[in-house]
């Protein structure tokens, strides 16, 4: 008897109907003899609801009483299924978070998963029931509710696989698995097979936005073999592991991200250890930076730019105006960017990759602003009202047989 976790996102629970499909998608899955436990987000656009009633009584609320808010979206969504798979004549159970093991660190928001006290999963799959747990929430050290940040919910299914060794972790959403580009927006973006651990955390981080970032960390470290599949067709999906054999594709995708903000620091000392003073700074509020450009320096001084996301823009310029290091430098913005990226584990010992992506931007006229690579990526961030562009004429240059 195996047993599968599987995760559900909101786009799966969305009306009566959804709720439905899944419920008939896991207790089919339950009917072949396996053991199920399955993970559910707030329905829909249910936690945009919620974030917005919050801003109509307080636009400031406590990062606390944000959570408290916006974990009930998951309960509704599981109660729903429960009483779904109960109407089908099968033994289940819905989980709060807390419920299910889930302790986190208190940085409300964005905990991050500690442990999971499998007791009670066991002890509810031990009596045969399918169990139905709330994903993106658990419990701190002080009891209180706390929420994993966006994408949650698949960091909480595959935590769930790593603590109770699962024999597969499926993720379920509204596409049939992992593209080489988002078919919503690329037309002959064409469906992978299989791909790499750290090709997918590239994907997702880089804006690809199948998987949440951290759910594929926590597959890598504890080898959770991950499938991503549709839950509106039963089309076979994407496998997510350790290695493939894939050899002959060497870019395994093209992404963009609108969520970035450019922030360059005009006139900043030219002495030793300002770039080290400057990013942990940052670093200590949590504020991630991404792609760097440092000019050579004049009289000095230097300018230096970087990129966060959008949501950190108003806390990063706000922390950078106020240090009195940066007192006689100029701080300035931009959120009209976007972040293209091509992917692929293969690109190293493939020379011309980056001319091929920059030939592509050239051919239709578009202006790189900044360059970021690594051995399995290259990102370009350009003017945001041409990404779409790019990513089909990057795409194109990839993947010209599609």
């Amino acid at each position: 008897m195996s047993l599968i976790v599987q995760k559900f996102g909101g786009s799966s629970v969305a009306n009566a109907e959804r709720v439905m499909n899944v419920a008939n998608i896991i207790t089919e899955t339950y009917k072949q003899g396996n053991n199920v436990i399955v993970v559910v987000s707030a329905q829909g656009d249910t936690t945009d609801d919620l974030i917005e009633k919050a801003k109509e009584i307080n636009p400031n609320p406590s990062r606390r009483e944000m959570d408290m808010l916006l974990s009930s979206g998951e309960q509704i969504s599981i109660a729903l299924l429960a009483m779904a798979i109960e109407k089908l004549g099968f033994p289940v159970i819905s989980l709060l978070g807390w419920q299910a093991g889930f302790q986190t660190n208190s940085t409300y928001g964005s905990a991050r998963i500690k442990k999971i006290n499998t007791d009670r999963l066991k002890n509810e799959i031990g009596n045969n029931k399918i169990v139905i747990v709330a994903g993106f929430q658990g419990i701190c050290k002080y009891d209180d509710i706390t929420t994993l940040g966006r994408g949650g919910s698949d960091s909480s299914a595959v935590a769930i696989a790593a603590a109770m060794h699962a024999d597969r972790c499926q993720i379920f959403t509204d596409v049939e698995g992992v593209y080489t580009a988002d078919p919503r927006k690329v037309q002959n973006a064409t469906k992978l097979d299989e791909i790499t651990y750290d090709e997918m955390l590239e994907l997702a981080t880089l804006g690809a936005q199948v998987l949440n970032n951290r759910s594929v960390e926590i597959a890598k470290k504890y080898n959770v073999e991950l499938e991503v599949l549709s839950s509106l067709t039963r089309a076979p999906g994407t496998i997510v592991k350790e290695v493939t054999d894939m050899e002959k594709m060497y870019i395994r995708g093209v992404t963009k991200d609108t969520n970035v903000t450019r922030i360059s620091i005009i006139a900043v000392p030219d002495v030793p250890g300002i770039a080290y003073k400057i990013f942990s700074k940052l670093a200590s509020k949590n504020i991630s930076v991404d792609i760097i450009l440092q000019s050579i320096g004049r009289d000095g001084t230097k300018d230096i730019t970087f990129t966060v996301a959008s949501d950190h823009t108003d806390e990063a310029v706000d922390l950078l105006k106020n240090y009195d290091l940066l007192k006689n430098s100029t701080i300035s913005c931009d959120t009209d960017v976007a972040k293209i990226s091509v992917v692929g584990a293969g690109m190293e010992s493939h020379p011309g990759t980056a001319a091929t992506m920059f030939e592509a931007l050239y051919g239709v006229d578009i202006n790189i602003q900044m360059i970021s690579t690594s051995e399995i990526k290259i990102s370009v961030l350009i003017n945001r009202a041409e990404a779409d562009r790019a990513v089909s004429a990057v795409h194109a240059a990839f993947f010209p047989e599609n």
